[in-house]
């Protein structure tokens, strides 16, 4: 059936099913407006200070310019909103017991991907974690391409892999210099071809409180740990894209889940890296990029130098040798989120469900946090996070 036929003015003369449509719109609208009008009344007769006479008269004169709300064949039906909620429903009890069952499953049987002829390039990879990922990456088989502002770290690293008989390429960049980045990402290209992994795992702390930070540090500290995460990204991503593999390594903080003491330019840049990286997630799966792999890792404190001064009531402090290890498991399982220790897990939505001043005195009396940052002197330099 046409939609309308052209009249002798030029004009277009609406058909018959469509006026019908129009009419009923236009009177669905009226009914709408005499409800909005109804439920005003109401509320200006409980001398309420709300506007919706205001919201009535507009509502009343779009209606009379023509302007038609939503028919209901233009929104969702129930029956498409029901067919997903049970079928995410069927999905979630099946997302549940996969999860736990894996638990159950040690790495030694569990199948995970091989790393083997990967290009991996590690960010801070001078010294801490970044060196220990290194040297593991380089005993999978994996050739490894390591960052560093530090030439001596780089140094180090490259002879703890060649010692073992691996080769590694290391390049100084500091990646608070954007220009930097990007010319030594196209540099690797060049030298070392498309890169596989991508590990961002430099990181800075002045370990200053708010008002004791300068204002350089503070932009320092925005440059390493998360806009640096942005260039190397933007680097790196187009040729994953291109080939339909790849893997992006995010590392965060629990300082990046829970606000810490003499940390407002660590935390907030750690919170930062988390939104990016949950954000970044999202953008592939919505496109479709489903073998670009994305993997957030959020450790507590780590024994690397950077954090000296802490002393931890409950939980010591992490060696990079076990974080190293844990990371690249999770990097071979293509594991979503990663926490470390795991327990961690379970204290974190304490902070949404429990009333603040409770999850204050959790912090301050029990877990003793500020007290044990107050001797934290901070590393203020491009090292592991």
């Amino acid at each position: 059936m046409p939609l309308g036929r052209r009249g002798k003015s030029g004009g277009c003369t609406v058909s018959g099913e469509s006026r019908r449509v129009e009419q009923q719109s236009v009177a669905g609208t009226r009914a709408y407006t005499r409800t909005a009008g109804i439920l005003c009344s109401v509320v200006r007769s409980s001398n309420l200070k709300f506007k919706c006479g205001i919201f009535s008269d507009k509502l009343e004169q779009k209606m009379l310019e023509g302007t038609k709300i939503n028919t209901p064949s233009q929104m969702a039906s129930v029956f498409d909103i029901a067919k997903d909620t049970v079928l995410f429903l069927v999905l979630s009890c099946y997302y549940i017991l996969e999860s736990f069952f894996w638990t159950l499953v040690p790495n030694a049987i569990r199948p995970m991907k091989s790393l083997r002829g990967d290009v991996v390039l590690v960010t801070g990879g001078g010294g801490g974690v970044g060196r220990q990922l290194a040297v593991k990456l380089a005993r999978l088989g994996a050739k490894v391409v390591v960052w560093d502002i530090s030439k001596e770290g780089l140094q180090k690293t490259c002879a703890a892999v060649i010692d073992e008989g691996y080769e590694i390429a290391s390049y100084v960049v500091d990646l608070a210099d954007r220009s930097a980045v990007y010319a030594t990402a196209e540099k690797v290209k060049k030298d070392i071809g498309k890169v596989d992994v991508l590990i961002n795992n430099a990181g800075t702390v002045f370990g200053e409180t708010l008002l004791d930070l300068s204002d350089s540090a503070i932009e320092t500290t925005y440059k390493v740990n998360i806009l640096s995460h942005y260039w190397t990204v933007k680097a790196f991503l187009p040729e994953m894209i291109s080939s339909g593999k790849g893997h992006i390594v995010t590392v965060g903080s629990v300082a990046g889940l829970l606000g810490t003491y003499r940390c407002t330019d660590y935390s907030a840049t750690k919170f930062a890296t988390v939104g990016f990286h949950e954000s970044l997630f999202t953008e592939l799966r919505a496109h479709g990029h489903n073998t670009i792999h994305a993997t957030l890792v959020c450790p507590y404190y780590i024994n690397t130098g950077m954090f000296d001064g802490v002393t931890p009531r409950l939980m010591p402090m992490l060696e990079p040798d076990y974080v190293a290890e844990t990371m690249i498991d999770s990097i071979r399982k293509n594991e979503v989120n990663c926490i470390m220790p795991g327990s961690v897990r379970y204290l974190l939505p304490l902070k949404c469900l429990l009333p603040a001043k409770m999850c204050w005195d959790l912090m301050n009396r029990v877990m003793k946090g500020p007290q044990s940052m107050m001797e934290f002197k901070g590393k203020p330099k491009t090292v592991a996070s």
